[in-house]
């Protein structure tokens, strides 16, 4: 049985994880009998947006764990205790919670720094061997933390085809591939699968069907 982390970020597209996005990768890991521990950092949201109004809510704070665990139904862990020798992979789903929460990218694009538990955790999964899976905006995340690390192979990963984000990307030292929604970009050597799931997709159904094959990808690179 794959052990598989799972990070998320809040919940909610504009200031969280995505929910579709992180059904899809809880859903797909379940299929496919592994087991998993779902985590976020503890501390506050970047800000709280009312997705009615898609506007940021005033005087609003959120917890990411405590917003995490309605995506989890129970108890999420705290990222900075989990350990490498406890997982197989990693998988972040995206969200702007991502952009936001998990790391500067929405105010600070190329330049973004990583919230230092996650920063940490991806670091020694990286040098372990362990497989990390990332969807929709998360691949910006993961090119921050390893893109400049000086590996046999340059880094491979999608985020669609946007060209501002995939100028970031190849800016952290990462090598962007152009992809569409059901396509899932691996890079063997590295141990990283990448999807683009809402960054390009226009219905659920592809983000499931892109997210499906991500979730395979990685657990095959375990």
């Amino acid at each position: 049985m794959k052990r598989v982390a799972v990070i998320l970020s809040g919940a909610g597209v504009f200031d969280g994880s995505e929910i579709h996005e992180a059904t899809a990768v809880l859903l797909a890991l379940d299929r496919a009998g592994a087991r998993v521990t779902v985590a976020a950092p503890g501390g506050p949201q970047l800000h709280v947006v009312d997705h009615l109004r898609r506007e940021p809510a005033a005087g609003e704070t959120r917890d990411m764990r405590v917003e995490s665990s309605r995506l989890a139904r129970g108890p999420v862990a705290e990222v900075k205790d989990l350990r490498v020798g406890d997982f197989d992979a990693v998988i972040l789903p995206g969200g702007f919670g991502v952009a936001k929460n998990l790391c500067t990218f929405a105010t600070e694009g190329a330049a973004c720094s990583v919230e230092p538990a996650t920063a940490a955790f991806l670091v020694a999964m990286h040098d372990a061997g362990k497989a990390i899976g990332a969807a929709c905006i998360a691949p910006v995340l993961v090119a921050r933390v390893l893109g400049a690390r000086r590996t046999a192979t340059p880094l491979l990963l999608t985020i669609g085809d946007d060209p501002a984000t995939a100028a970031a990307v190849e800016a952290m030292g990462a090598r962007h591939v152009p992809a569409t929604a059901g396509d899932v970009v691996v890079d063997g050597p590295n141990r990283v699968a990448t999807t683009p799931a809402y960054m390009v997709a226009g219905r659920i159904s592809e983000v499931f069907d892109g997210i499906g094959r991500l979730v395979d990808e990685v657990l095959a690179l375990c």
